[in-house]
């Protein structure tokens, strides 16, 4: 997936355990583990607001855009002729 979740990178440089972070933002441990590992298909803007306020940061310091060209060296998903935002 070209959305990346940087969230163990800013869980390392604020000394913050997984369940410790999980019980301040208020979700489970378990959700912390689908973003870190990349498996969310979504996230609430509460919810990224409060990891945000939790770990004193801005949602670009834990998403970021990464080419599936990058990730897994295929096709562009936009098709030929088309700029990376989907137009002409």
């Amino acid at each position: 997936m070209p959305i990346v979740v940087d969230i163990d990178v800013m869980l390392a440089k604020r000394k913050l355990s997984v369940g410790a972070f999980a019980e301040r933002v208020g979700i489970t441990p378990a959700n912390v583990a689908v973003l870190k590992n990349g498996r969310a298909k979504a996230v609430r803007f509460s919810t990224l607001a409060a990891i945000c306020e939790v770990l004193d940061c801005q949602p670009g310091d834990l998403l970021r855009w990464e080419s599936d060209n990058a990730t897994n060296g295929s096709a562009s998903a936009h098709g030929p002729g088309t700029s990376k935002g989907g137009q002409q």
